[in-house]
């Protein structure tokens, strides 16, 4: 799959507008590769097809979101070339289409890539090809681990070992005697939630946690959720994506096991999640949010969320507006958005780094109020601010403060 679609600047003076426009001296122009007078490559890998394929909606709302903004001249007078191709959420295939936008399609960064197994895969190697790795679609805590992922940024989302410290604590503070069970994912991702676990449970982790796993490949994880019922935990903590997130949720109530749940951020969605699974199996979960979700009432005069309602139904009109995978294109697609611009004319991959690493207080109108993307050489994380909320059966109800986990 491939969209060509621009993106657009915040107006600018025409003095500053003309200088931008001009196109740099040939020895820069061969630096900075993916680069055209007229034109910006960028790539990435999505999971149109396979097991998690619900989370392509990314990828079509990022699209959306650049086209939206090509009839604005694009950044600086460059229109942005986005080409995103399926891998199937395989890592094998991630790696075989990164190639492929590296080595055929000569981009000049890889942007939100679908995955935390995915996203390590391909890290190395785009680092040996000095590629940005740029607001990658992963909420796992090791891609702040700059050592490591040197030309890396986390997404625009609080990463996940935060989240399942907020949980920890939330579940404590209710019943400092709590036992937890948790069902997660066999890969970093999971992983990223019993760290987070272990942060706050310390040494008493190994005694009051009961933990299974599935496989992405696997059909049902129903004898998962058996298992973990019968450790008599009064904490059930869900690190799941979509399809299992729904299975985990259902089969729990109908096994009568009413625990204190929480769910992953990643698997909040009403129309793919929570309806699948029956809202009254859902009633009463916590989760944490850290955008505008648009189906909550609090929300309906917004002027960000009617702008987003105005763009999804012009640009993503075959869409369901009740995912929220399109809240996080559109705030993906905006901070890339502000990178560049900021880059001016010189999108060396030094410059671009540059920039990704210098956001200071950027707002985005689909973010929650009080929550700000900044980074910085020594912080590659965008945004550590949750919080909770609530499912009621019909929507997620936001409650208490912003809170930190980092």
């Amino acid at each position: 799959m491939r969209f060509v679609t621009g993106i657009g600047v915040m107006d600018i003076g025409a003095i500053g507008a003309l200088a931008c426009l001009a196109w740099p001296a040939a020895s820069n122009a061969v630096e900075m590769r993916g680069v055209t007078p007229t034109e910006i490559r960028i790539g990435q890998t999505m999971p149109y097809s396979g097991p998690v394929s619900a989370f392509g909606a990314l990828g079509k709302g990022e699209a959306g979101y650049f086209k939206m903004l090509n009839a604005r001249g694009g950044i600086n007078g460059r229109k942005v070339d986005l080409i995103s191709l399926d891998d199937g959420y395989a890592p094998p295939k991630t790696v075989e289409q990164t190639r492929r936008l590296v080595e055929s399609d000569e981009v000049a960064l890889i942007f939100s890539s679908i995955g935390t197994a995915h996203n390590t895969a391909i890290a190395k190697y785009l680092q040996a090809n000095n590629i940005p790795q740029l607001f990658l679609a992963s909420g796992a805590s090791k891609f702040a681990d700059i050592a490591q992922f040197p030309q890396a940024t986390v997404g625009v989302q609080a990463p996940f070992r935060y989240e399942a410290r907020l949980y920890a604590r939330y579940a404590l503070a209710k019943n400092p005697n709590a036992k937890f069970a948790v069902i997660s994912q066999n890969d970093d991702f999971g992983r990223d939630y019993l760290a987070g676990l272990k942060d706050v449970l310390g040494e008493k982790y190994e005694f009051i946690v009961t933990a299974s796993t599935y496989e992405v490949t696997d059909p049902t994880i129903d004898s998962q959720i058996v298992k973990l019922k019968a450790s008599g935990a009064d904490v059930f903590v869900i690190a799941a994506t979509p399809k299992f997130a729904a299975q985990a949720i259902r089969k729990a109530f109908e096994v009568g096991w009413r625990p204190m749940t929480f769910l992953s951020n990643t698997a909040v969605w009403i129309s793919t999640v929570m309806i699948p699974a029956g809202v009254e199996a859902g009633t009463g979960i916590i989760s944490t949010a850290y955008v505008k979700d648009p189906d909550d009432p609090a929300w309906k005069d917004d002027a960000g969320v009617k702008a987003w309602r105005e763009f999804m139904s012009q640009y993503v009109p075959e869409a369901d507006q009740h995912d929220t995978n399109y809240v996080n294109a559109y705030n993906s697609a905006m901070a890339l958005e502000a990178v560049l611009k900021a880059c001016g004319d010189d999108l060396s991959t030094e410059n671009i780094l540059k920039h990704a690493y210098a956001i200071h207080d950027l707002e985005l109108p689909m973010l929650l109020p009080g929550i700000k993307i900044n980074t910085s050489p020594t912080d590659h994380i965008p945004v550590d601010q949750m919080q909770l909320m609530r499912f009621n059966g019909q929507n997620w109800q936001r409650f208490g403060e912003l809170q930190t986990g980092n």
